[in-house]
């Protein structure tokens, strides 16, 4: 993967972020109400968000540093954030409540990513 594929994921997750947040508060609104997943359904687009933001920071870091470690870390908040805000969404939408037993696999990809994060700008030498 290289910095533009990292920027790319990154402007996505964040065009998907608003798209699904405003569909999300108006047209699936009384869907997310009747089966109780409104906070769920938010938590999935604040982290998708919090990780767009965190890919093209990373994408920026990656053309100035290209480091294992910071490659990495994008792979693993691409990962992370399909895994999971995606198995969030789906929850929400299909009350198939087994996925809840991966969303955590999602999370931990995310705090990998960014311990990846943190040795590749610790690493880097001045």
């Amino acid at each position: 993967m290289t910095w533009r594929t990292f920027f790319l994921w990154g402007t996505i997750f964040g065009l998907l972020g608003v798209a699904l947040g405003a569909f999300g508060a108006h047209a699936l609104a009384e869907i997310l109400e009747k089966n109780g997943r409104t906070n769920t359904f938010e938590t999935a687009v604040r982290y998708q968000f919090y990780h767009a933001f965190a890919l093209l920071a990373t994408g920026l870091l990656y053309r100035k540093i290209p480091s294992r470690e910071v490659r990495l870390a994008g792979i693993l908040f691409v990962l992370g954030t399909l895994i999971f805000s995606g198995t969030l969404y789906v929850l929400c939408l299909t009350g198939i409540s087994w996925l809840g037993a991966i969303t955590p696999l999602g999370g931990l990809s995310l705090i990998g990513g960014w311990l990846a994060l943190v040795v590749g700008v610790y690493k880097r030498k001045r």
